[in-house]
């Protein structure tokens, strides 16, 4: 982007300082409910702050987070900087912490993503469907036999009588991941065949009516493997976040041993 250079930036972020505030603000931040985001933001950046990228790969996080942010030049940046109180590491490092976790997840997560892939792929699978959710089983059954006969449409029926969300959608669900769906429904939408209309079971109070419109089975493409290695670098996340929580309920509950 002309205008914005990345060697204004530092070309060496620092490391984010350990975690090893007072107790005293560490149960300030679990009191107003941030502790967690504190320690999940922590532990990124800690994790991605040592991850090598070229400058080519600095320009392009550079260019990226200007336009996002509507920032046209130099001037601009060093305004977003200090209106937010940053440090010039601590920019940096918020520029460059989309490149470098596509960049650190590749490097780690890349080589176990289809193995991930073929774990997930039937929850990865792809539906659209029609549906209709009533609490009158005499008007569910009665619906169903006009959708038989041809004397009515799903969108029109689902914006006359639809009692769930797909009222304001027409009826039309989709195209979202199949498991996304109640288990019962799932259960149905795996052996429909598409393009006929279901007749109307029930879940909890309520009647439903569906027809499958499409199924689009999950492949393992370049974007999914994008996805799939970092769903696996948010695990690993997730799991250093609850051992780091493990270690603060210790010092927090238990101050006196945790310092002798």
């Amino acid at each position: 982007m002309e205008g914005l250079d990345h060697k204004g930036l530092s070309n060496s972020p620092k490391a984010p300082p350990a975690p090893a505030l007072p107790l005293e603000s560490l149960a300030a931040l679990a009191r107003y409910g941030v502790l967690r985001t504190f320690l999940r933001q922590y532990l990124i950046s800690d994790a991605l702050s040592q991850e090598p990228i070229s400058d080519e790969d600095r320009q392009q996080a550079l260019n990226a987070f200007a336009q996002e942010r509507k920032l046209s030049d130099t001037e601009a940046l060093e305004r977003y900087r200090i209106a937010n109180v940053l440090t010039l590491e601590d920019l940096q490092l918020q520029v460059e912490l989309p490149i470098r976790l596509r960049r650190h997840c590749d490097r780690l997560y890349r080589p176990k993503a289809e193995v991930r892939f073929l774990e997930r792929k039937q929850q990865l699978d792809r539906v659209v469907y029609s549906l209709l959710r009533l609490k009158d089983s005499g008007l569910a059954r009665e619906l169903y036999f006009q959708l038989q006969e041809g004397e009515a449409t799903f969108a029109d029926l689902a914006a006359e009588f639809a009692e769930g969300p797909e009222r304001v959608t027409r009826g039309i669900v989709g195209p979202v991941p199949l498991t996304q769906a109640h288990p019962q429904l799932v259960e149905r939408l795996r052996t429909s065949p598409i393009a006929e209309v279901q007749e109307p079971f029930q879940i909890g109070e309520w009647w439903l009516l569906f027809r499958l419109e499409s199924m689009t089975p999950a492949t393992f493409d370049e974007s999914m493997a994008i996805q799939m290695s970092q769903e696996l670098f948010e695990q690993s996340l997730e799991q250093a976040v609850e051992a780091t929580l493990a270690q603060l309920r210790s010092k927090l509950h238990h101050p006196a041993s945790a310092q002798s």
